[in-house]
């Protein structure tokens, strides 16, 4: 009976020495990540008083290198959010109707991202803004 148990801990006791290898992985800084802003952007814009409504819809993801920067926009997604809504509201027709209009939202939507995470971190943390998902009527 020891036998069996001495052979059992000792097949065991590499397992366990990978296990503690693997589990202290190092956060790649330069490992990037896409960071889904949950649940989609959706509002009215164009508010110019007329009887049509114009609605849009927007599933924006944000680019990061390393989960530190991650950790920054979750913990600042509220924060990003409200800055996007208000920017997504201001748009006027004409710049959300066509695709050159809508490169130059999601660049302005970028550079407001930015600001607002070097305003609270210190740093811009985002590399990158992308629509995944757009739509607008």
């Amino acid at each position: 009976m020891k036998a069996w148990i001495l052979m059992l801990l000792a097949l065991s006791m590499p397992v366990v020495a990978l296990a503690e290898e693997g589990g202290g992985e190092k956060d790649d800084p330069n490992k990037v990540s896409y960071v889904a802003l949950t649940p989609p952007f959706v509002g009215n814009y164009a508010l110019d008083g007329g009887p049509k409504l114009h609605v849009y819809k927007a599933d924006v993801a944000l680019r990061v290198k390393g989960a530190e920067a991650q950790k920054l926009v979750k913990q600042n997604e509220p924060l990003i959010r409200n800055q996007l809504v208000a920017l997504f509201s201001q748009q006027t027709v004409d710049s959300m109707s066509n695709v050159d209009a809508k490169e130059k939202l999601r660049q302005e939507a970028l550079k407001q991202t930015q600001q607002v995470l070097s305003q609270e971190t210190g740093q811009p943390v985002v590399d990158d803004l992308l629509f995944n998902n757009f739509i607008a009527q």
